[in-house]
């Protein structure tokens, strides 16, 4: 089979695949909680090696101290590091809020900027939280948010090789539509926590196996007759 032909059916197979999630998370939506764009911002930077959980618990505190960029940028930084501290690396995620809030009250009139390229130029911020930002704040599909879940689930379905996320996003780029980038993470987002967990993938039970080269089914055992 021609390059270009097996890149066909790897694009058709990714189709199918999408139609499925969203036959089966129908509902899914980013589960980061935040009234604004400047807090889907720092919720964002908080989740990363996080849970949206453990986010979620921590930033009402968070924005009931410092709601907006020109609060954060002149918050204490002991106490923004004890209120930011159970989402882990608690120091670094401090500053770079602080930081962020710094630009953004100083460069952009507190506002989140609608640019890829000038939210990467913001502290604490990589494509995968500008493309959070851009997709669930302002509308914009701008790339496909690529976290660990979206990382090991492409790998496994067969859609990518790489292991750098910028060059899986571009590769499931070029093979989904680009009305349904962010919408394709939330719900791999979601199939990864439910069913094709990192340790111990349900390849069983999962709606996609038989689209998988990765899928492990077990073999139907056939019951055993004792001879007579």
């Amino acid at each position: 089979m021609s390059i270009t032909r097996q890149w066909a059916a790897k694009q058709q197979r990714a189709l199918e695949i999408l139609i499925r999630l969203k036959r089966l998370y129908p509902d899914a939506r980013c589960t980061l909680n935040y009234e604004t764009p400047v807090q889907l911002l720092v919720a964002t930077i908080l989740s990363a090696q996080c849970t949206d959980e453990r986010v979620n618990q921590v930033t009402p505190d968070l924005f009931a101290r410092y709601p907006d960029a020109a609060a954060l940028a002149g918050a204490d930084l002991e106490e923004l590091e004890r209120l930011v501290r159970s989402t882990g690396f608690y120091r670094n995620k401090a500053k770079n809020i602080q930081a962020a809030g710094r630009t953004l009250a100083t460069e952009y009139g507190g506002k989140v900027p609608k640019r890829m390229e000038q939210l990467l130029t913001l502290p604490g911020v990589a494509r995968k939280t500008a493309n959070v930002v851009l997709a669930h704040a302002y509308g914009i599909n701008q790339g496909v948010t690529v976290d660990t879940h979206v990382k090991r689930l492409s790998q496994r379905l067969g859609l990518t090789e790489q292991t750098d996320p910028v060059r899986i996003e571009r590769d499931l780029m070029r093979l989904l539509p680009q009305p349904d980038w962010e919408n394709w993470s939330i719900r791999l987002i979601y199939h990864g926590r439910a069913v094709c967990k990192a340790r111990k993938p349900e390849c069983a039970a999962c709606a996609l196996a038989d689209l998988c080269p990765s899928a492990e089914l077990a073999p139907i055992e056939t019951e055993k007759v004792n001879s007579v």
